[in-house]
Formats: structure tokens, sequence, C-alpha cells
């Protein structure tokens, strides 16, 4: 697995090792964090966008993960290179290794991000894509390399499209930080989060051990190979009602600061995960309300 020191990854790691798997991570802590990485994981260190690396990370495994990303719209407006080497060339590396060394399956960690602004709600997997940002576009550079080589190799991936993943272990220290983790941060110190925009802008939030599941179905599911699906909830909640959500948690009335939309930021996101239902047996188990009081007692365990 790559990327198994971030947030995601590492909920990942720590279920496949759960469940008796034998587990190697690479990260290059870019984006994650050396405390993150779970017990009974075999780790290397190193960039995933170095060739030499990839074959290295890859060398007798069975099925490759691939979470490894900088996976932020801001960042990667603000420094698109250095975005574009971790989310593509770190990609076709990976794919090209993984190949190579007779890998099963790669599955890859797609972002609805790819769709862009669309009238139509929720967002299925046929729909045609609008990237609005360098890493919107990036990401799916790496889910078309990723079909491509099942159509021309016979080399088996699998995208998961994210939407707005949380729970513990999401760092709240930078400003590209996922919203929900931004406005725990503030409400445990007292402070006003930040909403760009006027908070109208929804998104389907997903906890992230419904990503956990969704990621195993489509390394274990046969049959899947060249495919994409969503993996989230089919919610759709709005940043205002979010903040009253945790305000009622929290049992405070904390007010946002209202600033200016950022660039690359869309409007409204809602998956429809009927397919990822149908050719996984996907089915979300934990809901946005649960989740975040998970996420709220991990955060106050956590002291961050």
């Amino acid at each position: 697995m790559t990327g198994g020191a971030g947030f995601i990854g590492s909920h990942i790691s720590e279920a496949l090792v759960q469940r008796g798997h034998r587990v190697r991570v690479a990260d290059n802590f870019a984006t994650g964090y050396r405390h993150n990485l779970r017990d009974g994981v075999e780790f290397i260190e190193g960039d995933c966008a170095d060739p030499a690396f990839a074959q290295r990370i890859v060398a007798g495994i069975d099925y490759v993960i691939h979470q490894a990303a900088i996976p932020s719209v801001p960042r990667s407006v603000e420094k698109p290179l250095g975005s574009h080497r971790a989310n593509v060339d770190g990609m076709l590396q990976m794919l090209h290794a993984s190949r190579t060394a007779g890998v099963t399956r790669l599955v890859f960690a797609g972002s609805s991000s790819v769709y862009g602004d669309t009238a139509v709600l929720p967002k299925t997997e046929t729909m045609p894509t609008n990237p609005l940002s360098p890493y919107a576009l990036q990401k799916l550079m790496g889910e078309m390399y990723g079909q491509m080589f099942t159509r021309l190799y016979g080399f088996e991936t699998v995208t998961t499209r994210y939407f707005n993943v949380f729970g513990p272990r999401q760092d709240p220290g930078s400003p590209y930080s996922g919203v929900i983790s931004l406005f725990i941060k503030a409400l445990s110190t007292g402070t006003r989060p930040v909403i760009y925009g006027d908070g109208g802008q929804t998104r389907d939030f997903t906890y992230v051990s419904n990503v956990v599941e969704g990621v195993i179905l489509a390394a274990e599911t046969p049959g899947v190979g060249g495919e994409v699906v969503n993996v989230a909830t089919n919610g759709r909640v709005s940043l205002n009602q979010l903040l009253a959500t945790l305000n009622k948690i929290f049992g405070s009335d904390v007010e946002p600061i209202y600033k200016d939309p950022r660039t690359g930021d869309v409007r409204d996101s809602q998956a429809d995960i009927a397919k990822a239902g149908r050719l996984l047996g996907y089915k979300p188990t934990v809901g946005l309300e649960e989740g975040l009081r998970h996420t709220i007692e991990w955060y106050k365990g956590a002291n961050i």
C-alpha cells in the first residue's frame, strides 16, 4: 500500500492487518505521519514517483492499494507541478511497476472532484467529467491511466472515487485539511471556523470506515477490473448544516466566519452509490452524526 502513513491509508492498512493480511506500506511523509503507521506492517520510506522505488515496493506483492497523493484542491492551484508529480507521475510509475511485477490488481484512490459542478445530483459514474482544478484533473488522469492499462495490457485496476472522507487521524493543523477536522479543531478551542462561500454548498461526508470497506471490496471482488465506482454515502449536507450538527454535539453555539469562495471548489457534491452496491456489495454502515462523534472523541484523546 502506498500512502499508508496518511489519514485514509493508515485506516486501510490497519483493517488489512486485522484481517490477517501481510501488509507492506510505502510513504514519503509528504502528507502522512510516522505515528500513523500501524503495528504489524512492513514499512519502506520513499517516493513512489521514483521508478526504482516503485519497483522495489511492489516486489512479491499480490495487490497494490495506491493511496499516495497530495489531496488538496487549493494546494494544487498554488503548486500544480508538485501536485502533478505526486498524483499523476506516482500513479503511472505504480501502474508500470505493478504490471511488470505480476501484481494481481491495483486499486486507485480517485476523487469526486473529477465531476466538477453538475446540475444533476447525485453524481453517477457515467456522467461526463469536468475537473475545475489541477487536483481534479490529476485524479482524472490517474483513473484514465488505470483504465488504459486494463484495456491495453489486461492489468486489473479499480478506481474508488472518494467524497469528503473524514474521521480519526485527519490532520487539522493545515489550511488544506478537510473541513470537518478544521471545524472540530475550531469548536474544541472556542474559535470561529471559516466557511468559504455562503455555507450553502453541500457535500457527501463519508466516515472513513465506510471507505475502508469499499476499498477492500474493490481489491477482493472478482470480475471488476477497469471499473470506476463511487464510495460514499449518498448523503448531502451543507456546511451550515454540518456546523449546526457539530454545535449540537459540542453543546455550543459558535457562528462561522464567512469568506470569499475558493478557486476550484465545487458547489454541490453527492454520490450515487448504486454501482458500488451492485458490483461490490458495498453499503455504508456509519452515518454522519455517529462518525462525527467518533471523530470528536479521537481528537479529544489525541490532544490536537
